[in-house]
């Protein structure tokens, strides 16, 4: 598995059902512990398993619904320096667009620039941009679904109390910064995405797989 066959299994025309069985193979590797692999608590709630690092280029499974809870400090409005496609690999997922406009008077919100290092530490630090934010309709995608969202555009991932997951390629682009939406007046602060043990993760990895193979017989 790579990003130029999972790129090619996202391009429109091929079998819906296709991504999904793209990526079970690697899946079951982790599950088995024959891919030594540890999955991410990632600040905004969820599970990542990043799969594939290619230069600027990623693939990833995003699981949702785990019990996973949230870093209350983390903001759910962001953008990405990156442009992704997401196919939902099973149940439902959100994207709520946010449209931001640079706002002197009554602003909403300050924007931070999100510095990632490699440990895992994600420093967001506040700017002098002030802007006012406009939350648009949530797009809903479901199992066997695509969305994709250019780099630089501010959303935020809505699920439902209910397992999803997501099978994402992100492609860096230059001249882009990852942003948040952060209070007026707050300060500077820093998240951690934190490794989880390989028996959580391949427990995790066994439960996912049981529902991309009930999607598959569907």
């Amino acid at each position: 598995m790579d990003y130029d066959t999972l790129d090619r299994l996202l391009r429109p025309g091929t079998a819906r059902g296709a991504p999904r069985a793209g990526v079970t193979g690697v899946l079951e590797d982790i599950a088995r512990g024959r891919r030594e692999l540890r999955a991410v608590h990632h600040p905004l709630g969820f599970l990542c398993l990043p799969l594939v690092r290619d230069g600027a280029r990623g693939v990833c499974v995003h699981l949702f619904g785990t019990g996973t809870r949230a870093d209350p400090t983390a903001a759910p409005m962001h953008a990405h320096s990156w442009e992704l496609r997401s196919y939902v690999l099973y149940g439902r997922v959100g994207n709520l667009p946010v449209t931001v406009t640079d706002a002197a008077h009554a602003p909403t919100h300050r924007i931070f620039e999100v510095i990632s290092a490699p440990s895992g530490v994600d420093e967001l630090r506040p700017t002098s941009r002030l802007v006012r934010c406009e939350p648009g309709p949530a797009a809903s995608s479901g199992s066997g679904e695509t969305y994709s969202l250019p780099a630089g555009e501010f959303h935020a991932t809505v699920t439902r109390d209910e397992p999803a997951a997501t099978l994402v390629l992100g492609r860096s682009l230059p001249g882009h910064t990852d942003l948040s939406l952060g209070p007026l007046h707050g300060r500077g602060h820093r998240t951690v995405r934190r490794l989880c043990g390989a028996e959580h993760t391949e427990r995790t990895v066994r439960t996912a797989l049981r529902r991309i193979h009930a999607e598959q017989r569907e």
